[in-house]
């Protein structure tokens, strides 16, 4: 259990519209978890080691509730694309090739390395269909120090044969077998049912798997009202549904009685959105992703006025880069052109409600997350931004949402995970 205290500028979430700033103030972590923000150092810990980060910026961990490490390869290709044909010219053929582990090494390794080096310091992440390469990704997630729900892909439907489990037996036996062989085997890395999403899996295989959820007592994740065509399909899919999300309902994968995150969520309608909010699901805004495969860009201030769950995510390989700082960003944009060309009922985003989307917003899903509250887990992001040179004098608010802007994994000083000092 780790005692310490930090320096420095604290910057974090009051809300989700008002971000504090607490200026050479003092955070305290008392058994891997914060014990408050003070301006003077309390006696009771004042005889802990600290370390005093001078004018440097203190935040906490950012939080990316969908990521797929096996896209991680293409990044940046078939931006062209929409999502489906998207789907089998580049991520079908490229997540084929961890059948062979070598290959799943080298690939996830770099994964790995690059999450480490960002501002990410909690992952919902998605695998392949593959049991060993899954195994692998779990490991070297641990050993990264980050915290993360990693999940083993099924589909057993519209998906290439090369892909594609045989069968339902073969995709329900498979993925028992992988939640028998990593259930508690991990501190900080922990296994989620991933239906890749409706489309890819048969009905008995969504009854099939909710069995397994109920059985293992994990979490879902999967994608939901991304593209029109997809959409459509579903409706075709599954004519007994009202949408998409009671699809998942229907099948018993739609939170309620467990934790869920469906990412995308660009279309939802009024009447999905209710059954989001009665079921607790988080959403995984990805507005990289979303607009590069030209899906759209999802209301989220109505999201988040209607009560639900909403966090950040930057959805590689759909999304080009594993930066939070960069979805930051691409939200706060997207939402502009939303609001502006589409529908100016719905303000664009501002940065303080970016900001508490990528730490408070996602930290929720993985509990007491995203803040220096008294009981958080104690996640910290350091920031040195004295490469980034400036004429005029700025606040740190300002240089905070400077940094969030134009820095990179340069500016990332110090990161802290559950109490524990990655570097």
């Amino acid at each position: 259990m780790a005692n310490f205290v930090l320096k420095g500028h604290i910057c974090q979430s009051q809300d989700r519209t008002h971000l504090g700033i607490r200026e050479n103030h003092y955070l305290v972590c008392v058994e891997d978890r914060c014990a408050g923000v003070y301006p003077i150092l309390p006696a009771k810990y004042r005889s802990l080691p600290m370390t005093d980060y001078g004018d440097k910026l203190i935040m906490p961990g950012m939080v990316d509730l969908h990521i797929h490490a096996p896209q991680f390869s293409f990044r940046g290709l078939g931006m062209d694309m929409e999502l489906l044909d998207w789907l089998n010219t580049h991520t079908f053929p490229e997540e084929a090739k961890y059948a062979d582990l070598d290959y799943a090494a080298a690939a996830y390794g770099q994964f790995v390395a690059h999450l480490r080096r960002s501002e990410t310091t909690r992952a919902c992440i998605f695998a392949t269909v593959h049991v060993p390469a899954t195994q692998l990704l779990m490991e070297q997630m641990e050993q990264s120090g980050l915290v993360s729900y990693v999940g083993k892909v099924n589909m057993n439907r519209n998906a290439p044969l090369y892909l594609a489990e045989p069968s339902t037996i073969a995709s329900v036996r498979n993925t028992r077998r992988w939640l028998e062989e990593t259930a508690g085997k991990w501190q900080r890395t922990k296994p989620i049912l991933t239906p890749r999403f409706i489309p890819s899996c048969t009905d008995d295989l969504m009854y099939r798997l909710a069995d397994l959820r109920a059985e293992f007592d994990i979490p879902v994740q999967s994608h939901l009202s991304e593209n029109f065509g997809e959409i459509a399909w579903v409706r075709e899919l599954v004519p007994t549904a009202r949408n998409y999300g009671d699809a998942y309902r229907k099948f018993g994968l739609f939170g309620g009685d467990h934790r869920c995150i469906m990412a995308h969520c660009v279309h939802s309608d009024t009447l999905e959105m209710e059954y989001m909010r009665q079921n607790g699901v988080f959403i995984a805004h990805s507005p990289e992703s979303n607009m590069n495969l030209a899906s759209g860009v999802a209301p989220i201030n109505k999201f988040l006025d209607y009560g639900l769950k909403v966090g950040l995510a930057t959805d590689v390989a759909g999304g080009s880069q594993e930066s939070m700082f960069r979805a930051m960003t691409h939200a706060i944009q997207a939402s502009k052109l939303r609001w502006r060309l589409q529908d100016q009922s719905v303000a664009p985003l501002t940065f303080d409600t970016a900001f508490y989307l990528a730490t408070r917003g996602g930290g929720e899903f993985f509990g007491d997350v995203g803040a220096f509250e008294p009981g958080y887990e104690f996640d910290a992001v350091v920031l040195d931004d004295s490469n980034l040179d400036h004429p005029q004098s700025l606040s740190v608010r300002e240089r905070l949402e400077r940094t969030a802007y134009l820095g990179d994994d340069r500016n990332i000083y110090a990161k802290y995970v559950a109490g524990t000092k990655l570097f």
